[in-house]
């Protein structure tokens, strides 16, 4: 049966992958894998994520353990490397070029006859093309991410590692990107995403992988994640009318951690949130309270991310 932390048809595998630098262990036994669709990586800062992004595109050696993509390990066949694109947080870009000569010369280091053709089929994905001849340095940081994005686009790869790839895009340059990489993902392609924008994250991906301190803290989708930390008690805001009457009734109760009265809402945390549902559904009906709203406080990946690194 395949845990959360793999899937089925992997095209990126990590096992048992460590990496330290003198007495820091920046990445410790992480197993996981990724296929087609898209990740989200997430930890705080320092949580060995761009490590292990580094450790999956060949930048790095692992100290211990195995990163193969495509069944292979990409520093030892550097060919592999046209399978695979990188987004890096740094805006490594050269000034002086414009993007279309930018993107061009990728195409020629990896090898590819049609480069200028490529560069400006990646330009157009990005909706780039009326700014192709205008020099890097003049772009906007948000106009420089989309060029990132593109040159990673160019030579096709089964394979995309963006490491923060929303920085510095404004609200409608990230619902362009964002829809970039829901198509990659469609189109087979595996998207790996790592990213402090938790909100956006839970919009485009498909699954998510949690770091805590170098290691491997939880997978799966947020719901399930959620649903798995079984010590903490979930937390459920309640509105309609005669809430205080319906708080009496559930504050008896003995899987209620906890109930808090507010202007407008209840508050409820309750270990079983199914039980509660169940519950109410009888208190209500039988004293003819009318809610208007029952909704679940802390299932989004905001919250469940705060909790994992609060553990």
């Amino acid at each position: 049966m395949t845990t959360p932390a793999f899937v089925a048809d992997p095209t990126v595998e990590v096992e048992r992958a460590s990496k330290w630098f003198g007495q820091k262990v920046a990445v410790s036994s992480v197993s996981c894998s990724f296929g087609q669709g898209i990740t989200g990586l997430l930890g705080p800062n320092g949580a060995g994520k761009t490590t292990l992004l580094r450790l999956i595109c060949g930048l790095a050696a692992p100290s211990e353990g195995t990163v193969t993509v495509l069944g292979e390990d990409l520093r030892r066949n550097p060919d592999s490397y046209r399978q695979l694109g990188l987004v890096p947080e740094e805006d490594a870009v050269y000034p002086q070029m414009t993007a279309r000569r930018y993107l061009e010369y990728g195409a020629r280091l990896s090898g590819l006859a049609d480069g200028p053709s490529r560069a400006m089929e990646a330009l157009r994905v990005v909706d780039l093309v009326e700014s192709a001849d205008r020099t890097l340095g003049g772009f906007s940081k948000g106009m420089r991410q989309r060029t990132k994005v593109a040159a990673a686009l160019v030579t096709d790869p089964q394979v995309l590692i963006l490491d923060e790839p929303l920085n510095g895009t404004d609200p409608v340059q990230r619902a362009h990107l964002i829809e970039v990489f829901r198509r990659l993902a469609a189109d087979g392609k595996t998207v790996i995403v790592s990213s402090h924008v938790l909100a956006e994250v839970e919009r485009m991906a498909d699954r998510v992988l949690a770091m805590v301190d170098g290691k491997l803290a939880a997978a799966g989708d947020v719901h399930s994640i959620r649903a798995a930390m079984s010590d903490i008690p979930f937390r459920v805001r309640i509105e309609g009318n005669d809430l205080r009457r319906l708080a009496s009734e559930l504050v008896a109760r003995s899987d209620v951690a906890a109930v808090e009265v507010g202007k407008d809402a209840v508050h409820i945390e309750a270990e079983d949130l199914s039980a509660l549902g169940r519950h109410i559904a009888i208190i209500t009906r039988d004293l003819d309270i009318r809610l208007t709203a029952f909704q679940p406080e802390d299932e989004s990946l905001e919250s469940v991310f705060r909790y994992l690194v609060r553990r």
